[in-house]
């Protein structure tokens, strides 16, 4: 599998992580259950035992956005090679709001688009609170 990184936000070249006869591989990513507008014969998803999707209301996740973004703005970013360090000179007000504009135009777009239309694939359902608590859990007749 390829290696990521945060740090550059992209795939590290040459990298991998070699996995051997695991008893338990737990897949985690925001597109792992969408099945693609192609005619491919098979998705990545046909390969899983079990799927969960964590789900919350759009306010909140938009929230535990622009609380991350701070988080990074005031660590990360500051890094030279960060991919993001262009935003390490701007104030809390402007990091906020460019992580609300983020949120806004790439973000929620690709929730609304890419991610929320694969939730009804998923076995399971996690319903999380503001306070990241789970709410409801929604298991599928198995």
């Amino acid at each position: 599998a390829p290696v990521y990184s945060h740090l550059v936000y992209d795939i590290v070249e040459g990298e991998t992580h070699c996995i051997r006869q695991p008893d338990v591989v737990i897949v985690e990513g925001l597109n792992v259950l969408q099945t693609g507008t192609g005619r491919a014969p098979m998705f990545v998803s046909d390969f899983f035992d079990f799927s969960i999707y964590v789900d919350a209301h759009e306010d909140d996740i938009e929230q535990w956005y622009v609380e991350r973004f701070l988080t990074l703005h005031a660590t990360v970013f500051r890094d030279p090679s960060s991919y993001f360090h262009r935003y390490a000179t701007l104030t809390t007000d402007e990091a906020t709001e460019v992580a609300r504009e983020v949120w806004r135009s790439i973000n929620l777009v690709n929730l609304r688009e890419n991610v929320q239309p694969t939730r009804e694939r998923a076995h399971l359902i996690l319903e999380k609170g503001r306070d990241h608590a789970v709410r409801r859990v929604k298991l599928r007749k198995l």
